[in-house]
């Protein structure tokens, strides 16, 4: 029995296919099952059921899912520990939504490099559902979603709130007193799809003020929600940084607001079942450079 052996076991066991475990591991999926056949021969116990559609741990299986997972911790503490090398290695996957990919993101990643350049850093950006998603299937190692986690096999630690506020192109803003009901019923709502976050403002906003939008107009980029306000096209939350540089700047007006939007809470997703040592330090990278008030230089 190996290390190699039980990272691949490890791996396909938690990951959502034997494809993405040999992914995460660098291996054929050919290769990985080689391991996982040399492991069962080591331990004289079959540790999958492959006589389904998709494999399945045997109870021997998920008997010795935890002590791998111990097993694997330890060493990868014991390789920081007594390592030449300084850092962490291998590779890092995050995901993160477009609003921490446009504000602090590449402090994240500058930092990253700075105190473990041998990982491999990639980042996969899209709205909080899709990563939840893509986490839980072991896709991704880490994801900065809005709220607490959803899934009972994701664990989150809160990072950093962000404020928004209403906003409308100068056109748009002069014919309005206020966000009101009344404006959101003669001027279209451009807003981000369902799975964001910040659909959960705009839906409070709509119940407390008992407002119902006659038209959407659904926009999966932060960029191009700013084209379409500043062109008239409607009304939408903005991010309050960039808000305020965009109002100074003459593209969009901030509409005022008697019902006040809430706050949206980020916090930084994990696998419950994740306890590697590039968890803990993601999660304090994460927690020291995570600020959402930075208006981003592509505005």
């Amino acid at each position: 029995m190996t290390l190699k052996q039980l990272e691949a076991f490890y791996w396909a066991a938690t990951c959502n296919s034997f494809a993405m475990a040999a992914e995460r591991v660098h291996l054929s999926v050919s290769s990985l099952s080689k391991r996982i056949a040399e492991l069962e021969a080591s331990l004289g116990q079959v540790l999958f059921d492959r006589g389904r559609h998709r494999a399945a741990l045997t109870d021997a299986g998920t008997r010795l899912l935890p002590l791998a997972a111990a097993l694997l911790q330890q060493a990868d503490r014991l390789q920081q520990e007594m390592g030449s090398s300084t850092g962490l290695r291998g590779p890092c996957r995050l995901g993160v939504g477009e609003l921490t990919a446009l504000t602090w993101l590449p402090r994240l990643v500058e930092a990253l490099s700075v105190d473990h350049p041998a990982l491999e850093v990639s980042v996969h950006v899209d709205v909080g559902a899709a990563l939840a998603e893509r986490l839980d299937k072991g896709e991704l190692d880490v994801a900065v979603i809005a709220g607490p986690a959803s899934r009972s096999a994701l664990t989150s630690v809160p990072l950093a709130n962000a404020r928004f506020a209403w906003c409308a192109g100068p056109k748009v803003a002069q014919g309005l007193r206020q966000m009101d009901a009344d404006a959101i019923q003669s001027h279209r709502l451009v807003a981000l799809p369902q799975g964001s976050g910040v659909t959960h403002l705009i839906d409070d906003w709509l119940r407390q003020t008992d407002a119902r939008p006659a038209r959407r107009l659904v926009c999966n980029h932060w960029g191009a929600i700013v084209g379409l306000l500043a062109q008239g096209r409607g009304i939408g939350l903005l991010p309050e940084g960039w808000a305020q540089a965009l109002c100074a700047r003459g593209v969009v007006q901030v509409l005022p607001s008697p019902v006040p939007l809430g706050s949206l809470g980020y916090a930084l997703h994990s696998r419950r079942d994740d306890l590697r040592p590039l968890v803990s330090t993601l999660h304090g990278l994460a927690a020291q450079h995570a600020d959402f008030t930075v208006a981003s230089s592509a505005f």
